[in-house]
């Protein structure tokens, strides 16, 4: 018998969403089929927009949540009716995989970003029969239905509200990963966060669980200061500052670690100039911008790009699932919800940053 999901198809990068019965393949033997419950909607699925020629038409969508409907026959890590957050696609064979950092997976790009097997074939189609490209981030779930591989999908307890905790897949994973595994701040040191959205107001809050002493925020609304404030930062600075660098230094030496998570050239310089001699700057934005440095600037510096928080899935989601439940990491103060048939209003609120973290809701 032939699954069908309803699903939100974006066939040209100028338009909206399309809302489709799509059909999809027979599971693969270590594929599951979901059921979702909810979905957040991440910055990177407006960048796929950019990227047309390689992906469209497609379903998008990275931050799924729901119950496993179906699995297929090599199955072994969770069961038909497990909760599971979805989170990014991973071969689990390569060096990277095998030492416990599957976002630099060997594979990581032809995985995540082309929305289709390795092979380059795709396992849902339209109803005229024409091939739907689904695997974006390994999952495609801007659908009510979808087909995932099982490394893809991290069970937790079945009373974890699954409403709330898709977006730990990827952007809040990515902001507290990047703070609490890729730089593993250790209690009394001092971070700078530059862009207080889903992504930054998460590392704040991982800041704020690691113990740090000084935790800066920086965006260009205060509105999102005041809510760093709330969550775990010591100091806000407004980025439109003329002395940004020296208000974020309290004109010290620097600070010990920078999150850059806009993606825009002068911000990250500004960054960079924001840690002192030992101190390390991290850049996780999806953004053709570079840099102009003179190489002074990383005088006893460190400058690195992150994927996805440098994390494991399978032990940061629930490790985070369990600070949240503890009422120590608070992210669901980030989200507002949408339905499902809303979502190019939830896109447009992300895009203006009325809304720091859009989640759809699936009836």
């Amino acid at each position: 018998m032939t699954t069908t999901t309803t699903a939100a198809v974006l066939r040209d990068p100028e338009s909206p969403f399309s809302f489709e019965e799509v059909a999809l393949a027979d599971l693969g033997p270590t594929e599951i089929l979901v059921d979702l419950v909810s979905v957040g909607f991440c910055h990177t699925d407006v960048v796929a927009r950019g990227m047309a020629a390689y992906v469209l038409p497609a379903i998008l969508g990275h931050e799924g949540a729901g119950t496993v409907a179906a699995v297929g026959s090599d199955v072994d890590r969770v069961a038909v009716g497990d909760a599971v957050v979805l989170s990014f696609a991973s071969c689990g064979a390569c060096d990277q995989c095998l030492s416990g950092t599957p976002s630099y997976c060997a594979l990581f790009t032809p995985l995540n970003m082309s929305a289709r097997n390795l092979d380059g074939t795709v396992s849902a189609t339209d109803a005229d029969g024409n091939e739907i490209a689904n695997r974006w981030f390994g999952q495609s779930s801007f659908a009510t239905r979808a087909i995932v591989d099982q490394n893809s999908a991290v069970r937790v307890a079945p009373d974890v509200d699954l409403t709330k905790v898709g977006p730990l897949g990827c952007g809040i994973q990515t902001g507290a990963g990047t703070v609490l595994r890729a730089m593993d701040l250790q209690p009394g040191q001092s971070i700078v966060v530059f862009g207080a959205g889903a992504v930054g107001l998460a590392a704040v809050l991982g800041a704020k669980l690691a113990g740090a002493a000084d935790i800066v925020a920086v965006d260009l609304h205060q509105s999102r200061l005041d809510l760093a404030l709330e969550l775990g930062a010591t100091r806000v600075v407004l980025g439109s500052d003329r002395r940004l660098v020296e208000k974020i230094t309290d004109d010290g030496p620097g600070l010990d670690f920078a999150l850059d998570t806009t993606g825009v050239s002068s911000v990250m310089e500004a960054a960079i100039d924001s840690v002192g001699p030992g101190g390390a700057v991290m850049l996780v934005a999806a953004s053709e911008a570079g840099l102009s440095l003179h190489p002074t600037q990383l005088t006893g510096k460190t400058i690195s790009y992150v994927l996805e928080g440098a994390a494991d899935p399978q032990e940061f989601i629930p490790y985070l699932v369990e600070k949240w439940q503890a009422g120590e990491f608070p992210f669901d103060r980030l989200i507002r919800t949408y339905p499902f048939d809303q979502i190019d209003k939830a896109e447009a609120d992300s895009h203006s940053g009325d809304a720091i973290k859009p989640v759809l809701l699936f009836s």
